[in-house]
């Protein structure tokens, strides 16, 4: 371990990334950690609470979702310890953390749902991509890496999200 390591409260790891770097690096990746675990949520309410013909559907991509994110806040949180850090994943760090809008608590039907979740996936994914440059600017591969992959899978499940809209959009302006 590195005097620089000890002195930043970081756990002695042998990566010969700077610390400055990985200082940097982790403040990026515990932001993104808060931000995943709470988009997770929201998805897991929408999945708990959602009514109407496509519930079963949108119970199913809505679960799918989920489990998603779990494997990205793995992703993420691995790479905090990686790098030295302490992954801060509760309920209480994330609520406090996270950039997320709060998730309504009055909706009922599935359209609304998903319409909630375009509109926290939306600002996550532009996130994961400027924290994919953030990542390569310091020269820091590893974490960029973990950005684009994540960034691929929520800018998929944005796409699926989308796609429903606009299916029920032209299925309501057909039967005018």
């Amino acid at each position: 371990m590195s005097q620089s390591d000890d002195t930043h409260g970081l756990s002695p790891v042998r990566i010969d990334i700077p610390v400055e770097i990985r200082l940097y690096v982790m403040q990026l990746l515990q932001q993104t950690l808060a931000c995943t675990i709470d988009l997770r949520s929201h998805v897991q309410q929408a999945c708990w609470n959602v009514k109407g013909h496509d519930f079963v559907s949108l119970h199913a991509l809505f679960a799918t979702m989920a489990t998603e994110l779990d494997a990205y806040a793995d992703m993420v949180a691995e790479r905090l310890v990686v790098l030295g850090g302490m992954a801060r994943g509760t309920v209480r760090t994330v609520a406090m953390h996270s950039t997320l809008a709060e998730y309504p608590d009055v909706l009922m039907d599935g359209d609304a749902h998903v319409r909630a979740l375009v509109e926290r996936f939306a600002p996550y994914a532009a996130t994961l991509r400027a924290d994919i440059a953030h990542a390569a600017a310091v020269e820091e591969a590893g974490s960029a890496a973990i950005y684009t992959d994540i960034s691929r899978g929520i800018d998929k499940r944005l796409w699926f999200l989308e796609a429903y809209l606009h299916h029920r959009r032209a299925s309501t302006e057909s039967t005018r």
